[in-house]
């Protein structure tokens, strides 16, 4: 789990292509707009970079990034035929690969003019995890940063999501630790320097169960209520945690 330094060279600049991906984005998304539109801008602008997609064909997903609107939690397939509408909350999920290292983030954006209930959950969504991140420092243990992004959530009255979680990355997309989103019963692993996570608060409006639907991919709220995520890829350091995916103009 531990990289070196050239690792980290390589993560770094893999989330520093994708935050500027996810800038684009943002201002890419308008009322009107398809979800596969979103998806060809994505392609587009990781090529752009050299870069290939972490998400296309992962595992059989079709596309290069997830877009899940409004009750959708994660891993929103693109399509041609939903179109997103002033008041939609849509999250874009996406991941890049440089150099054979992963990054992977998460935001969720506003269309148009949207209900005083999302503004606050998309901002709740987001400082969950800078709570949680406040534990992603050397020494402190890894279900800190689970227990940190729960408290918060809740004392909004919101739910974190339970059946997906957080995880290592690297070379590959998906690896060791697990990262939930709420607390356990055990601290979990200490956090060392040079481990890289991806910290992905998932947060209902209701209730915390989710649903698949048929396609095998898409999550969405079982009560159909609104739901929002954040992620970035983090570096534990020996000092304050670095995330690589954070945009800085």
């Amino acid at each position: 789990m531990i990289k070196s330094e050239k690792e980290i060279e390589y993560m770094r600049e893999s989330g520093r292509i994708l935050s500027i991906l996810h800038e684009e984005l943002k201002q890419f998304v308008r009322p009107g707009i398809t979800t596969l539109d979103i998806d060809k801008k994505c392609r587009e602008l990781i090529k752009s970079f050299n870069c290939i997609p972490s998400f296309l064909d992962y595992q059989g997903f079709p596309a290069s990034l997830c877009v899940s609107v409004n009750d959708e939690v994660v891993h929103g397939i693109p399509d041609n035929k939903h179109i997103l509408r002033d008041g939609d909350i849509v999250s874009l999920d996406a991941g890049v690969i440089y150099k054979g290292y992963h990054s992977d983030a998460a935001r969720t954006i506003a269309v148009g003019e949207v209900s005083e209930e999302a503004k606050q959950l998309i901002k709740v969504t987001e400082q969950s995890f800078f709570e949680g991140i406040k534990y992603a420092k050397q020494g402190y243990h890894l279900h800190e940063i689970s227990a940190a992004i729960q408290e918060y959530v809740e004392s909004f009255g919101y739910s974190v999501v339970r059946d997906l979680v957080g995880h290592g990355i690297g070379k590959n997309l998906h690896e060791e630790p697990q990262i939930p989103n709420f607390k356990q019963k055990r601290r979990g692993p200490k956090l060392e320097a040079g481990m890289t996570l991806a910290i992905e608060p998932m947060v209902n409006v209701g209730r915390y169960d989710v649903l698949w639907l048929d396609n095998d991919w898409t999550v969405v709220t079982a009560d159909g209520t609104l739901s929002a995520h954040y992620e970035n890829t983090v570096l534990i350091t020996d000092g304050e945690p670095e995330i690589l995916t954070l945009y800085n103009a």
